[in-house]
């Protein structure tokens, strides 16, 4: 059994770009617990929350329940649900799951394959947050499931879908002219810049194409805040920010809330800026509610 080509092929509703992270997610959250008690179980009332509130924080802007993932991932093959009643899942509702005091674990096969082969782990979890998540995630996200990753065990993937492009960051930031195109820093430790980062508007991991007018020059904490959601551009290329967003002190409302309405720095004359299709992806797919009035010049 190739454990990932499997975890590869996951199946999942998508169209016209949607995210559909639900199963990625739940399989890290049993993978972190996989690693911490092999031989444990998730009873569904137990995580409930903690499945909730992975799937608010990296999942896609609309709510959706885990009730959902925690039914249908069965039909992968990496997962098994049992009841009172024994094996099987009861359905995808969320009283019949409560009910019957459902407990998912990864299935019996792959749960051997990954004591026989303890690199395995990591392999699995690199694949998912490599295919579902942009790189500014990953190390929190390992965090919030409770996974740590040994970086020697991590090797090349085979099923990966493609290589990124290592030219990207070098033509958006020259594109960007150095700055980040939201606060336009432009920092270097002399002559190598430093905290510049080129972020994929329509992320890699989504089919997001390398080119340039799907890349901004950001610095770390923007580039950070643009995945989550809490930042966006409009089709007039000026900044949104999340009603969502909160924040009260000095550096909050001057690095985070003033940029509200506020226009891209960038980029230089004769070079594309960002396409509406990417834009209008991030807007529908990753940005958190509605944005905020831009801010009083």
């Amino acid at each position: 059994m190739d454990w990932l080509e499997r975890v590869a092929g996951l199946r999942q509703w998508t169209r016209n770009g949607t995210r559909a992270p639900h199963k990625p997610l739940l399989l890290l959250h049993a993978l972190g617990r996989f690693q911490q008690d092999p031989d444990g179980e998730l009873r569904y009332s137990a995580v409930e929350e903690d499945l909730q509130r992975l799937l608010t924080e990296y999942g896609p802007p609309h709510r959706t329940s885990p009730a959902y993932p925690f039914h249908h991932l069965v039909s992968d093959g990496v997962w098994e649900v049992r009841t009172d009643r024994g094996l099987g899942s009861p359905g995808s509702g969320v009283r019949d799951l409560r009910e019957t005091g459902a407990t998912g674990r990864l299935s019996a096969e792959f749960g051997a394959a990954l004591r026989n082969e303890p690199e395995l782990l990591s392999r699995v979890t690199r694949l998912l947050l490599d295919r579902h998540f942009p790189p500014s995630v990953h190390g929190e996200l390992c965090e919030a499931v409770g996974l740590e990753l040994d970086p020697a065990e991590v090797v090349p993937i085979s099923t990966a879908r493609k290589q990124r492009d290592r030219r990207m960051r070098e033509l958006v930031l020259t594109a960007y002219e150095y700055r980040c195109a939201f606060c336009g820093y432009d920092g270097r430790l002399g002559p190598v810049p430093v905290g510049l980062e080129a972020a994929h508007v329509r992320w890699w991991a989504l089919g997001g194409p390398d080119d340039v007018d799907n890349g901004l020059c950001l610095c770390s904490l923007h580039h950070k805040l643009f995945d989550k959601g809490v930042l966006g551009v409009d089709g007039d290329h000026r900044v949104l920010v999340s009603q969502h967003f909160v924040g009260h002190s000095p550096a909050a409302r001057e690095q985070v809330l003033a940029l509200a309405g506020r226009a891209l720095v960038g980029p230089q004359p004769g070079v594309r800026p960002v396409a509406a299709y990417h834009l209008d992806w991030h807007i529908s797919q990753v940005f958190r509610g509605t944005p905020r009035p831009a801010t009083a010049a």
